[in-house]
């Protein structure tokens, strides 16, 4: 019966806007939560009877309420503006993309990747670290990238899966050295030296470098003038010797020849090594560079003297009576702790130490989905993969079409207060509207029996 049907549609529509109501409660209820993504219902209608139905004895057709139906829906994909905070590693996506996360209660007792049942998302968080050093938040969601190495460098890793990617750990980062690499020696030789009758005393030059355990060590370095006989003239040329006095070792010894002509003159002419270095010392020098490539052992360290070659670098040269070692510029640091820690814009994190240099510790990349509204969601505005979201894909941030990591901010809520005040009152009439209805038929079906009396 058709009455019956009407009755049935207003308590679909009651039911209907009482779930509208409920997502509107939500959204209000997380105005101030955030990274929330504001929650909607899609109102559809449902069809009993249709135009091909046929005619009745009375000469017309039948309508049959179906009523409505909604289905729950999320705007993931929306953005909330970005708040500024006093913390570090409080972090935020500028654009499209979100944070890879896990849960505390997944991680064992050393840092291993997450299977894909404990891989989520998140848009935004503030990470601190616990008393194990995992980066999570206060809700538990752990921070997810991948390790460097102790040079600072990211392996190459899986773009499309969550292998790779480890918790972030400080702990791990407690205590670090940096190891010289390079040393830079400017220095001016005093040509007259090079004269008949000159003494011909070694000139010396002490450079502290750190080892790989970031212990201070010492490359000795001595300026030899090659004199010549009395009445001849001055040879422009110098013997370098190293000697790496943390093993005792030399480190070879280098003939060094200057320019005396313009518009070169003063400058490198030549360097050709006149004695090999004690095994397992290695060293050999570049011309193009500028640069005695030694090999102490098990460290390399490229000592940049100058280049023979035209428009090259300059860092020794042979000018005027006096010896001026310019100064000594190197890379490394001895060990320190660790001091605090930094996420730039391309998801890069930086240790700090108490001796003054900086490393990378981990990259944390930014997931893309093909469509962010199919995502699951799940409590503590985190997020997990489905069919309809599609495949991650791990992006450095910045690039593609992700946005960069924002540290010192969080995301807010995409909810909008006076938007979701206004659909409260359509609702809330929506709602005594289909009431209404149920009033009214139950009034008619009274009518129908009150006919029997």
């Amino acid at each position: 019966m058709s009455i019956s049907s009407s009755l049935n549609a207003g308590v679909s529509g009651l039911n209907a806007n009482a779930n509208k109501l409920a997502t509107i409660s939500d959204n209000i209820a997380n105005s101030q939560t955030y990274g929330y993504k504001r929650a909607d219902v899609d109102f559809a209608s449902m069809a009993v009877s249709d135009s091909r139905s046929p005619y009745t004895a009375g000469g017309g057709r039948w309508y049959t309420a179906g009523g409505v139906r909604t289905n729950a829906i999320w705007d993931i994909g929306a953005k909330g503006a970005l708040a500024s905070t006093a913390n570090s590693t409080d972090l935020a996506i500028t654009g499209r993309g979100m944070l890879p996360v896990t849960t505390v209660s997944s991680l064992g007792g050393d840092a291993t990747t997450p299977s894909g049942s404990d891989f989520y998302l998140t848009s935004t968080g503030s990470f601190q670290p616990d008393a194990e050093g995992y980066l999570r938040t206060p809700s538990g969601l752990v921070l997810l990238g991948w390790e460097a190495d102790l040079n600072g460098a990211i392996p190459a890793q899986p773009r499309d899966s969550a292998a790779g990617l480890v918790p972030v750990q400080l702990n791990r980062a407690s205590f670090a050295a940096l190891p010289t690499s390079t040393v830079t020696l400017d220095a001016n030789l005093p040509a007259t030296e090079t004269q008949a009758g000159k003494a011909g005393a070694a000139l010396p030059v002490n450079v502290e470098y750190f080892d790989n355990l970031g212990a201070s060590q010492t490359l000795a370095m001595s300026f030899t003038p090659t004199v010549p006989a009395a009445g001849a003239p001055q040879t422009n040329t110098w013997t370098l010797a190293i000697t790496d006095q943390a093993s005792g070792l030399s480190g070879g010894t280098y003939e060094l020849v200057f320019s005396d002509t313009p518009p070169t003159a003063g400058a490198l002419a030549s360097v050709t090594q006149t004695a090999a270095p004690a095994a397992p010392l290695t060293s050999a020098y570049n011309a193009a560079t500028g640069e005695i490539a030694l090999n102490l052992g098990n460290q390399p360290i490229m000592l940049a003297v100058g280049s023979t070659a035209p428009g090259g670098s300059q860092h020794l040269s042979q000018l005027s009576d006096t010896f001026s070692p310019v100064g000594v510029t190197k890379d490394g640091s001895p060990a320190g702790t660790f001091t605090g820690i930094e996420i730039d814009e391309k998801g890069l994190m930086r240790a700090s130490y108490s001796t003054g240099f900086t490393r990378v510790i981990y990259q944390v990349p930014v997931v893309d989905v093909p469509n962010f509204n199919g995502l699951r969601v799940l409590d503590n505005q985190s997020f997990a993969l489905s069919n309809a979201s599609g495949s991650m894909f791990l992006w450095d941030a910045g690039s593609g079409p992700t946005g960069g990591i924002q540290g010192f901010a969080r995301e807010q809520s995409t909810t909008d207060i006076a938007n979701e005040l206004t659909q409260l009152i359509q609702t809330q009439r929506a709602y005594s509207s289909n009431a209404k209805i149920i009033q009214t038929v139950d009034e008619m079906l009274q009518e129908t029996t009150n006919l029997k009396r």
